[in-house]
């Protein structure tokens, strides 16, 4: 839902931008502007004098400004490193039990998982992803299953299995997993 929220307000934000900004455009290559627009000429600024020193008295008005400014800009930060945050564990630490570690790559060990869900008895198609921090990995994995197989049976077999495999195997004292699952829906073949 996010990615939706972030995709609107982007699509807004650039809309407005884009209109205005084509409407000075145009208004200062001459194009006429209607009576109720903001600028009137090629020749009219943005910020008249009056407007640009109308506030200059007050001891307020700068710091309000620049103290709103300043919001806005963080604000922006912000929305940008949560909107370009990676989403997926690029890597997991590995202890190899002599003190060291070892980096094993995160789309690897999600490979391996989705490959061994994939062959348990009743999984039509399987996909996993890694979140979470490099020490402490979670496994989000979605199970689509066939429509004769029992979901629970389907579960235990892919904890105690898969999942536990890649626990042991990464060495990892536990890989807390959310798991979805579905059925598969086939459509109706025509015999002849």
């Amino acid at each position: 839902m996010l990615r939706g929220v972030n995709r609107v307000f982007l699509g807004l934000v650039g809309l407005v931008l884009l209109v205005l900004g084509g409407s000075v455009l145009a208004v200062g290559l001459g194009v006429s502007a209607p009576s109720w627009w903001i600028h009137d000429s090629r020749h009219d600024v943005l910020l008249s004098e009056a407007e640009r020193t109308r506030w200059r008295d007050s001891g307020w008005w700068w710091p309000v400004v620049i103290a709103a400014l300043a919001v806005l800009l963080l604000l922006a930060l912000w929305w940008l490193v949560a909107v370009l945050r990676r989403h997926r564990l690029a890597e997991v630490l590995v202890d190899t039990g002599d003190g060291e570690g070892a980096l094993l790559r995160g789309r690897a060990l999600e490979h391996v998982l989705t490959q061994e869900a994939e062959r348990i008895d009743g999984v039509d198609r399987s996909r996993a992803h890694l979140k979470g921090r490099r020490t402490a990995p979670e496994a989000h994995v979605r199970l689509a299953l066939e429509p004769h197989v029992d979901p629970g049976t389907a579960l235990t077999d892919f904890t105690t299995g898969a999942l536990q495999h890649a626990r042991t195997s990464a060495g990892l004292a536990s890989l807390p997993a959310e798991v979805r699952l579905r059925a598969v829906k086939h459509g109706a073949e025509r015999v002849s």
